[in-house]
């Protein structure tokens, strides 16, 4: 025999309130749910509780203790506003570009290493490329055999993430072997540059294609930092460079570039002195903007335009190179100048 459903009342009781008109009797003042989010308006500061002389006030606390505001003077003298930086060439970079040094290429890419890592993983396994060590600590990913179409023996590729110069970027390194020889160790170079080129610009392009949705890996974010590898520091006795972690063969061709970029003419250089000579020009915002500024006097004409300035770069051990920056002839630059020029030139390396 069968017998009704028995309904738990809790669902009858709600059922009959939906089925009512209005939400009063949910939300409104007397219904089952008030609004109390406005309460505290209606608060009231109540005395300090008074305990026994005998009892200990320890457990007696504040529940929202209100911080000491400290008074303090403003700084005596004069100060002088700083002249705002011009835009640098890595703000309106590509997502990626392939970079070339002597026989070596790599990809800059314009995302940080733990976006990168998944998105080289992704296009390994939509193009069905087996994927034998993966070590996101160290940044490397290297793959099983591939038979390539054309070719007489087959190849394997091993794929190097790095954290690139500029903060919030990153390089891919691609190194190609044949199935010939001696196989138990990577070459430093690859066996033929032709493949490892074609590899690196399709993965290179698939990153560019699908940069905007790319996840992020975690384990490579945290072994890879993504602050960059140039800095502008200051030494003892006031002394201001930019300290790049690049060997000095890259660092001097991307110094070279940058001038160029950061709108600097370079004048004469002497690669085995590590140096520069170069006349800083201003940016195109500030010629463009000329007939702009003379309505006011032309007084926010930067004092540097036209200056020749001297570049110094100085190994300092491994991959590191210290960057110093100082004018020609009389007047000296001042603190302030140095450090806006710095900080453009620091801006522009790649």
């Amino acid at each position: 025999m069968n017998t009704p459903r028995m309904v738990p009342r809790l669902l009858l009781v709600t059922a009959a309130l939906l089925a009512s008109p209005g939400c009063s009797y949910l939300l409104g003042d007397d219904g089952l749910f008030p609004d109390t989010s406005q309460d505290y308006r209606k608060a009231r500061e109540m005395p300090e509780l008074e305990v026994p002389e005998d009892t200990s006030r320890e457990a007696l606390q504040q529940a929202y203790p209100v911080p000491e505001v400290a008074m303090g003077s403003g700084l005596g003298g004069e100060f002088e506003v700083p002249r705002p930086s011009p835009l640098s060439a890595t703000a309106t970079q590509d997502a990626v570009r392939i970079q070339s040094l002597g026989e070596e290429s790599w990809a800059l890419v314009s995302i940080g290493p733990g976006q990168l890592w998944p998105q080289v993983r992704a296009f390994l396994a939509s193009a069905g490329i087996a994927v034998v060590r993966a070590d996101a600590e160290a940044g490397l990913i290297e793959t099983g055999w591939i038979e390539l179409e054309g070719q007489p023996m087959a190849s394997r590729f091993r794929f190097r993430i790095e954290q690139g110069v500029q903060r919030g970027s990153s390089e891919l390194h691609v190194l190609q072997m044949h199935q010939a020889g001696d196989t138990s160790q990577w070459p430093a170079t690859s066996n033929d540059l032709g493949q490892e080129g074609e590899m690196l610009r399709s993965v290179a392009q698939y990153v560019a294609n699908s940069a905007d949705s790319s996840p992020v890996s975690m384990m490579a974010d945290r072994a890879m930092s993504s602050q960059g590898r140039i800095a502008l520091r200051e030494g003892p006795g006031g002394d201001r460079y930019l300290d790049l972690g690049l060997p000095f063969d890259r660092a001097w061709a991307s110094v070279g570039k940058a001038l160029e970029d950061a709108r600097f003419e370079i004048t004469d250089r002497d690669r085995s002195a590590g140096r520069y000579y170069v006349r800083y020009l201003g940016s195109e915002a500030e010629e463009e903007s000329g007939w702009f500024a003379s309505l006011f006097g032309g007084d926010d004409e930067d004092p540097l335009l036209g200056r020749d300035l001297l570049l110094s770069l100085r190994e300092e051990g491994g991959s590191q190179v210290s960057i110093r920056l100082e004018a020609q002839t009389e007047p000296a630059l001042q603190e302030r100048e140095e450090r806006e020029l710095l900080s453009l030139l620091q801006g522009n390396i790649n």
